[in-house]
Order: C-alpha cells, then structure tokens, then sequence
C-alpha cells in the first residue's frame, strides 16, 4: 500500500558536504534576528538541558527493582503487586511516547517538557506518603511512566531534529545515550540512600532533582530555533518554525494508520523490538540472578550492569558520529551481529569472579547497547519525513513490547529449564534475525520487492544527501 506524508519541518539547508570549519562556526542570524554569541550555538545549551532532564527522568526507571524489598517489608505487600506497578509503569512509558512527540508539535518542547516533569514530581511525591499497593501502581505506574516517557527518545529526536541540521546524528546518539547513562549514574547513589536512610529519601531526592530540572527548561529550552531569531545549527538558510496542527493525539493515530500500512515501519519496528528483548528484556531483567546462580555476588554483578550503562553512552556518541557518515541500516547490520555474538557467548563467560573475559563483556555490550537508536531515527526520519519522530515513539512502543516480552520469557525459562543458558541462545538467535531485517530496509526512493510505497519530499530529500556523502 502506498503512504505519503507532508513534512512541515523539511531540512532546508543542509548540506552534507560542509566543511568542518563551515559546520563549527555559528551560522548568520536570520534577518530581524539576533547573531549568537561567537561561537556557540544556542541548540548546544538546547542539548545540554535536554540531555539533564533526560538523566532526570532516567533515574526513576532504576528505582523499582530498589524497592522491592523495603516496600515487601514495611507494607507487606506482594511482590508481585509492587511488580505490577512497576508493569504498568513500562506500559504507560512505551504509549505515551508517540503522544508526546504529537504533542510537542502541538503545543511545544517546553510546555509538554515541564508537564511531564510536574508530573513526575507529583507522582513521586505522593509515592511517599502510600498506604496501599493500588496507590503505587497509580502514582509510581501511571503519573511516573507518563512523565518519564514522554521525556524518553522521542523527546531526544524531536529537540534534534528541531535544533540541528549538521550534527543531528550525533546529538540524538548523546541525548539518547543520557537515558541508559542517568539509570547507572543513580543507581549506586540510590542504594546507598535506601541502605542508609530509607527508601523515601531515595524518592524525595529524585523528585527535587526533578524539580530542579523544571527550572532549567524553564529558563533555558526553546520549542523551535526561530523562537530565539536563530537558525538550526548547521542550517544555510532561514528554517521558519513548523506550522501548528490542532488535533496532536488524532494526528498520532493517523500517522500511526499510515505507517503500518509501509512494510518499512514493521522492518524498522521488528528490529527495534528485537533491541528491547536483548537489551532491558534480558540484560536488565535478567543479568544479576544468572550471574548469581553462577555463585557471583550481586553487588559484584550490579556493578558489571553500571558498567554497561558507562559505556553505553560512549557508544550512542559514536554511533550518532558513524549516522552522520554510514549507511544507517549496515550499522544496524553490524551492531546486532555483534551482540548476537556477546549473548551466544555470555553462557561461557559467567562465572563466580568478574574476570578479565565477562569485563571485556559488558564494556563492548555497553558500547552496542543503545547504539542502534541513532540509526534507527534517522531511517524513520528518512522513510517517514516530517512524521519521523511520531513514527519512532510507535516503534519505541515496540521495543517496550519486545522487552516485556522477552523478560517474561526468560523468567518462565529460568523456572522450566533451571537455568537461562536457552534463553541467552534465543536472544542471540533474535539478534541474527534482526540484522536480517535490517538489511530489508530499503533505500528511500527504493521500492521493495515490488511493493509501491512513496516518499515524503522530505525523505526524499534526504536520500539526495545520502547519494551526495556516498553512502
């Protein structure tokens, strides 16, 4: 079935071939506006409060696995119960992420910013002052997920995609790389507390520093350069700010009815999930109990895990820089090679020390654990146009649906088989899958295997620089 979309937001002036000192220098203000300060481009302060509140809301996602145990003992409840808040959370987190893309369109990053931290604020808040299990699943798995993820990936790609034209991949590798590094950074720092003072100071911190990064967008974050008189970085000529669209959540449907009716949006989605099941599914879920029924100490095996979040970092940077220069879909190809290549392995390695073979392990896993969302919305970009961010907040719900999955599945694995050396093999196996689906994204312009699937002018715009850099 064809799917045509109409971009409201095209990259006008981009130009691949720049030279370095043409992409490192400020570009002229538009005319009436204002010349940024020599040097530095207002979409770097952009980028940086951004990739701070995305650190912020990241911190709440390495909170439940916390609180199981003081929760299970001060209120009694299940474990289950306080798992299912935690369920929920993960949902809500997946489904609200195309929304917020829509509605930051609509009505702006900052507004629909600082709505998702007041509400991150309030559900944490209320957090502490509970009495019942229901109350955690309506403030920590509604208000909590909803916050948080509306300030996920879609919200790294759409502060990109607005403030950047040169850059663009890199700036997304390091905003998307913030999410997985924010859980690690908090992580030992919350446990201490919990240790130390109780669980409720844990939250009350993470919400202040919530606080604290609502102020800053306040100040600091601007929806569209145009607001600021400035251009995009990188861009050679005047980008006026998108036209308005009322209706945000009809357009998120509608977008949503026309993507899953291009084969591309399932290749590109079905890779995606692939990425949460071998990555928060498995990595996540399930790493610490297999390496403690291996004999190794859980506090030895959750500091390998804050490893990976490190390193993870490092690796989306990279991989924004290798965006901007390579074919999206070969790194995508190599990427889950790769860690098909780890997880096959990891059965071997795991063992009762940290030895020198499971630390090269979680470093190289790191490395290629969030690099493939850069990639990944650069192809929705091109495939999908001026909709490319609304497409990747669905195929971000797919992941969280591939992660869900997979963590079920590899709890049910451990109780059957005694073990979770099949489901390290299965994950491995999803990996060579998803390299293969990889390779069936077609080229924008391209028609697959006979199917008619157009173009946004968009899109097409940028298979035009992807022909000019040689890729």
């Amino acid at each position: 079935m064809s799917s045509r979309t109409v971009p409201q937001n095209p990259d006008p002036g981009a130009d691949d071939g720049a030279s370095p000192d043409a992409a490192g220098a400020a570009p002229p203000a538009p005319a009436g506006g204002r010349r940024p300060a020599a040097g530095i481009h207002r979409a770097w302060a952009v980028a940086l409060v951004a990739g701070m509140t995305i650190v912020a809301a990241a911190a709440f996602a390495a909170m439940p696995g916390l609180l199981v145990d003081p929760l299970h003992t001060e209120y009694r409840w299940t474990r289950g119960s306080i798992g299912a808040a935690a369920s929920v959370n993960m949902v809500v987190y997946g489904l609200v992420a195309p929304f917020a893309a829509a509605l930051m369109d609509r009505f702006g990053i900052r507004r629909i910013a600082l709505a998702a931290l007041t509400a991150i604020v309030v559900g944490a808040a209320l957090t502490t002052v509970m009495t019942a299990s229901w109350q955690l699943t309506l403030y920590w798995g509604l208000l909590i997920g909803a916050g948080t993820g509306s300030l996920a990936m879609t919200f790294a790609a759409t502060v990109a995609n607005n403030w950047f034209v040169e850059r663009r991949g890199l700036v997304i590798g390091a905003l998307t790389g913030a999410s997985a590094f924010g859980q690690m950074v908090f992580l030992p720092a919350l446990a201490w507390i919990i240790d130390h003072q109780g669980w409720r100071p844990a939250i009350v911190t993470l919400a202040l520093t919530a606080a604290t990064m609502a102020v800053l967008v306040a100040l600091v974050l601007r929806d569209h350069p145009a607001d600021a008189g400035l251009r995009p970085y990188g861009a050679r000529t005047d980008v006026p700010r998108p036209r308005v669209e009322p209706g945000a959540a009809r357009r998120t449907v509608r977008v949503l009815v026309a993507a899953v009716r291009n084969r591309r949006f399932w290749v590109i989605g079905g890779s995606f999930a692939v990425c949460g099941a071998t990555t928060n599914g498995i990595i996540w879920t399930h790493f610490v109990p297999a390496a403690q029924d291996q004999g190794m100490a859980v506090t030895t095996a959750a500091a390998l895990v804050s490893v990976i979040g490190v390193f993870s970092l490092a690796g989306t940077v990279l991989s924004g820089w290798l965006t901007d220069r390579f074919d999206p879909r070969r790194l995508l190809v190599a990427y889950y090679v790769g860690r098909g290549l780890l997880l096959a392995a990891l059965p071997a390695l795991l063992g009762p020390d940290a030895g020198v073979a499971i630390v090269v392990f979680v470093v190289v896993f790191g490395l290629l654990d969030v690099a493939t969302v850069p990639p990944t919305v650069l192809l929705c970009r091109r495939v999908f146009g001026a909709d490319g961010a609304i497409v990747f907040g669905w195929v971000n719900a797919l992941h969280q649906v591939g992660a869900g999955a997979m963590a079920i599945f590899g709890g049910f694995t451990r109780d059957m088989a005694g073990g979770y050396g099949p489901v390290w093999l299965t994950a491995a196996a999803l990996c060579g899958f998803a390299a293969a689906l990889a390779l069936r994204i077609a080229r924008p312009g391209e028609v697959p295997d006979g199917s008619e699937e157009s173009e946004s002018p968009d899109a097409q715009g940028d298979s035009a620089d992807d022909r000019t850099a040689g890729v």
